[in-house]
């Protein structure tokens, strides 16, 4: 979906038509889903976020601002409610309940015999390194856009992007 179409739809939202926000949640729950996994780790829980996302999206239509760059609008309010949920859920729940599965390592005999899926190679980047990933594959952002997100300089950015994929290559699928 282009901006133009973006902004048709959250036009369509702000006259209480629901057919704007059906096209949006068709063209990118993939996407938000993405991010929001990549920072909660359980796919209830991003399931959750995102349902609740797009909620959000129907109230806040009418703050979205043309020419700003709608997927990285989208995915600037979708990382602010993970980060929200994490927050709440450290306030909640006592840190030794908290698996810490990405700590868990298998032995070297066993990461040579399975094979790995796409979640499991992502799981060998760096959280930022993911972030970037996601963000550039899944959500189809510039380097620039993926700056402005991260708050980090494009260069950077471009370069941790590089070094991801070159991980990732390393990785047997």
């Amino acid at each position: 979906m282009n901006d133009q179409q973006f902004q048709q739809n959250i036009r369509l939202i702000l006259q209480n038509d629901r057919s704007g926000l059906k096209d949006i949640y068709e063209a990118y729950c993939p996407m938000i889903f993405s991010v929001v996994s990549d920072m909660v780790k359980s796919r209830e829980d991003a399931e959750d976020i995102t349902s609740e996302f797009f909620i959000r999206l129907w109230d806040i239509a009418g703050t979205y601002r043309p020419l700003k760059g709608h997927r990285a609008w989208m995915i600037t309010i979708a990382r602010n409610m993970a980060i929200d949920y994490l927050r709440k859920k450290s306030h909640e729940t006592p840190a030794a309940e908290i698996p810490d599965y990405l700590q868990e390592k298998a032995s070297a005999e066993e990461n040579i015999c399975q094979k790995l899926s796409l979640e499991q190679a992502l799981l060998t980047l760096k959280k930022e390194e993911r972030q970037i990933v996601n963000l550039k594959i899944m959500g189809e952002l510039t380097f620039r856009e993926i700056a402005k997100i991260l708050k980090k300089p494009p260069g950077t950015v471009a370069w941790r992007y590089r070094t991801a994929m070159e991980k990732l290559k390393e990785v047997q699928l």
